[in-house]
């Protein structure tokens, strides 16, 4: 198709979009096949408050202004766009209504996805994966634009749990990512909450001498581990904090169980079968510190940063040991 300056169109600008900034290369051509060019002559509309949002658009050529329609018909202009402005999205992303109505203040040309005639359902049966990757980007998408109310908008979509665990899942170990802790500690922190992080020792050595696959591969025996302690509880969560740290975080967990805890994480991880290394074989132990909140502190920031500093100062100094963070002194 072509423009009026006898250019020829394509879909490729849409693919700027947040919702397919992480896409593979195969993922973006399935999605420029589901796209399609709209004329959009002066005056007519993009699309209407209260209608479904199916499609979202990215303008090539134009003006088009945002306004919404008081109750004794007045106009209230919200936003205009111009050339290389994406309009939609986040109502598409969210599966909402578009709250305003947009209106071409000339003739216009647009990317439209999905494509005319098309719509979302029909996308996922046919490619459920790329479609599957784009819903992850629209749950990082609306993160990071509205964090203050992400919990309400997530709580309201019948895909968002799931979604929302991939979005901080680490996909190397399927652990926790440690943004999670970060985002959500408020919302789960619940007395006594446990912390108790492993880093695992001479880990350069086994790298070194069989490269980062083995330590993925270490990685993921830890990881099952630290998974398989919060399923036995049927609480809790199994992180990766930094690099090859990880841990567990457990809420209703009192000293007596986290010290337990630490001592069977210890156990477990010297129990990783022995890898065989020219020379010397190598066998696995950990560096472990623990605290409890807010018995060891009555700050959790507090807690934690402690908690990290004294594994590292207990990896450093050797290792393959188990250390409870300092208690708070009495105020």
């Amino acid at each position: 198709m072509e423009n009026r300056y006898g250019s020829v169109l394509d879909c490729s600008p849409i693919l700027k979009a947040e919702l397919f900034s992480n896409l593979l290369e195969a993922d973006q051509e399935t999605v420029l096949s589901r796209s399609g060019i709209l004329q959009l002559r002066k005056g007519g509309f993009l699309f209407f408050a209260g209608e479904k949002a199916k499609h979202f658009f990215l303008l090539l050529e134009g003006n088009v202004r945002v306004f919404k329609t008081g109750p004794d018909d007045s106009e209230d202009e919200l936003a205009r766009f111009t050339q290389g402005d994406i309009i939609g999205d986040f109502d598409f992303a969210r599966g909402a209504d578009y709250d305003a109505s947009a209106q071409a203040v000339e003739d216009s040309c647009l990317i439209m996805f999905p494509a005319f005639g098309q719509s979302m359902d029909q996308f996922a049966l046919e490619s459920p994966h790329t479609v599957s990757k784009i819903l992850l980007c629209s749950i990082e998408m609306m993160t990071n634009r509205i964090k203050s109310t992400r919990k309400i908008l997530m709580e309201n979509m019948s895909w968002v749990q799931e979604l929302h665990r991939k979005a901080y899942e680490d996909p190397g170990t399927g652990l926790w990512k440690q943004t999670f802790l970060t985002e959500e500690i408020n919302r789960i922190l619940e007395r006594p909450m446990a912390l108790i992080m492993l880093k695992p020792d001479r880990f350069k050595v086994l790298v070194d001498a069989l490269g980062h696959k083995a330590g993925d591969e270490a990685m993921i025996k830890i990881a099952a581990i630290l998974k398989s302690i919060t399923r036995k509880l049927d609480r809790g969560w199994a992180l990766r904090f930094r690099s090859n740290e990880t841990g567990i975080l457990v809420n209703k967990c009192d000293v007596a169980q986290a010290k337990s805890l630490a001592l069977y994480l210890a156990e477990a991880v010297s129990g990783i079968p022995v890898v065989p290394l020219k020379g010397k074989n190598f066998s696995f132990s950990g560096s472990i510190s623990w605290g409890v909140w807010p018995t060891d502190n009555k700050s959790w920031d507090s807690l934690f940063e402690g908690t990290y500093g004294l594994l590292l100062d207990t990896w450093k100094d050797g290792g393959n040991k188990i250390v409870r963070y300092k208690k708070e002194k009495p105020q």
